[in-house]
């Protein structure tokens, strides 16, 4: 008989899932569900950061407490003998369990490293190593037991703190309870950990820094915060002898933004210079290459805008990780990882040979997208009200409530109900800002084609328009073409009436001044 019960295999099985799965999908929540069965208590659809839940979700705190407990009593059972099943997969089952009980049971000095990283510019150093190493080795190292994934103590706490760093860099920066927002949290995790995150604790964790993340949206959707969200959740290691990391994970990240730079200085910022190599160069130069330490990350904003010359440079660094300072002939090498943005269409910029294909195809091996705000709230349209306070938040805390009722409700009753955000959340906050400063908010006259038809195929293109949307479009498109509800009935072989009741007048109004 195994060690293991009938009554507490299914949790076993649902806790497994639940701790490999990526945590910001809707599967997160159907794993607690099967784990919990009658004490789940019911959430939002997906793990999102809100000013009107608990973090993290209501059912982790009674997860936790079930692993712990079932994890001790397993390990007493094996302790005194038992044995797994033949032919079960038993063991792996414990580890999990184990595994996530760690977790759980030092939460708080995890918590407690994240804060002392971002305060001190050194090594961090965990505390609790003796009694974490002690407690791993009272569930892993159990004697007449030979557990299938021979996991090192040192190894398991690098990637449980780096499990919750990138929890909390992801969650707490990249909010919205969209379904938009969430699959942009669920990518980054993935940018993170991959989509096997039992492989990526065997090995992938060592090569991942090799790997370039291309991060492509609209300007103001956050690619930033998804580049700082991955480079501060890359895999540091622990060292048993010192007590402390090898890194201090808050200095590791460096943002270089390629635009705001003539190309002679993009190639002194990237790869650093030596003195008398041009004019002005008056002392040697570290280059971003040079300063950012093996587990660190430089990231690269409006990659799009890179001369052809530097894109050459840099595409070098992509294939060999080397690089030379101007002036020097010396190869220097770059052990850190890339991450890119850009807000440019790198096709079109492609076809018009403005951005090398060769270097293109080194950047996409990781491609993330940013969704537009309008996209978020097509989804989700009561959560403007959720990111309106987070944006009050960071403006003025203790005057935060306050402040985002009296955006909110100007918002309400100046602006129209589908104002599209062109600015996204850059604009959100900015009209937060001026609501707080002169009580109201004037959108810039942005110039806009003449064309309705060419801003339907921008919209359609970028995936902002809705099914509904989509259709009162073409319906408008084919009345304003037959000048007849019949006509454009058959054509789209639907019912006339419903065909009157999808015109949208304001569209109507512009294909007829157009003399279509």
């Amino acid at each position: 008989m195994s060690f293991i019960s009938a009554s507490d295999r299914p949790f076993l099985e649902a806790l497994s899932g639940l701790a490999y799965c990526n945590p910001f999908l809707p599967e997160r929540i159907e794993w607690e569900r099967r784990a919990l069965g009658g004490q789940f208590k019911a959430a939002a659809d997906v793990w999102s950061l809100r000013s009107d839940l608990p973090a993290e979700g209501v059912n982790v705190e009674r997860l936790a407490e079930r692993a712990i407990e079932v994890a001790e009593r397993l390990r007493k059972k094996l302790a005194a003998g038992k044995k797994p099943a033949a032919g079960q997969n038993d063991l792996v089952l414990y580890e999990d369990v184990v595994l996530y009980a760690l977790y759980e049971q030092f939460r708080k000095p995890l918590n407690r490293l994240l804060d002392a990283g971002a305060k001190k510019p050194r090594a961090v150093r965990f505390e609790a190593w003796e009694n974490f190493s002690d407690r791993f080795a009272g569930y892993l190292n159990i004697p007449g037991v030979s557990f299938p994934s021979s996991h090192e103590p040192a190894h398991v706490l690098a990637c449980l703190f780096q499990l919750r760093r990138a929890f909390e860099e992801t969650y707490s920066h990249i909010v919205g309870g969209s379904m938009p927002a969430a699959r942009l949290r669920a990518a980054v995790w993935q940018s993170i950990f991959t989509r096997d995150m039992r492989r990526y604790r065997r090995s992938l964790y060592e090569t991942m820094g090799d790997v370039t993340t291309l991060v492509i949206g609209p300007s103001g959707t956050g690619k930033e915060l998804v580049a700082r969200s991955i480079g501060l959740a890359r895999y540091i290691p622990f060292d048993p002898a010192s007590g402390c990391f090898t890194e201090n994970y808050a200095e590791s990240f460096h943002a270089v933004n390629l635009s705001a730079l003539s190309p002679t200085l993009i190639e002194s910022e990237l790869f650093g210079h030596r003195k008398g190599s041009f004019t002005g160069a008056v002392d040697d130069r570290q280059g971003w290459l040079d300063v950012c330490p093996p587990l660190g990350t430089v990231f690269l904003d409006e990659i799009g805008e890179l001369d052809p010359t530097i894109q050459v440079k840099l595409l070098r660094v992509l294939q060999s990780r080397r690089f030379q300072r101007l002036g020097e002939t010396t190869d220097r090498e770059f052990n850190g990882k890339i991450i890119a943005a850009t807000n440019r269409d790198l096709a079109a910029a492609m076809r018009d040979g403005e951005f090398r294909e060769d270097f293109y195809y080194r950047l996409c091996a990781d491609v993330i997208h940013t969704p537009s705000l309008r996209e978020q709230l097509v989804d989700a349209p009561d959560d403007l009200g959720n990111l309106i306070l987070f944006i009050a938040r960071r403006i003025h805390r203790d005057e935060a409530e306050a402040l985002a009722t009296e955006a909110e409700q100007w918002i309400e009753r100046s602006l129209a109900r589908d104002y599209p955000w062109p600015g996204n959340i850059r604009e959100l906050e900015q009209c937060v800002r001026n609501v707080m400063i002169r009580g109201e908010y004037r959108p810039a006259d942005v110039a806009t084609t003449d064309d309705p038809h060419d801003e339907i195929t921008s919209q359609f293109r970028a995936g902002t328009l809705t099914a509904d949307e989509l259709l009162r479009c073409y319906c408008t498109h084919l009345y304003a073409q037959t000048g007849s509800y019949e006509q454009a009935a058959r054509r789209l072989k639907l019912d006339r009436r419903t065909v009157k009741s999808k015109i949208d007048e304001k569209l109507l109004s512009r294909l007829k001044n157009m003399g279509e």
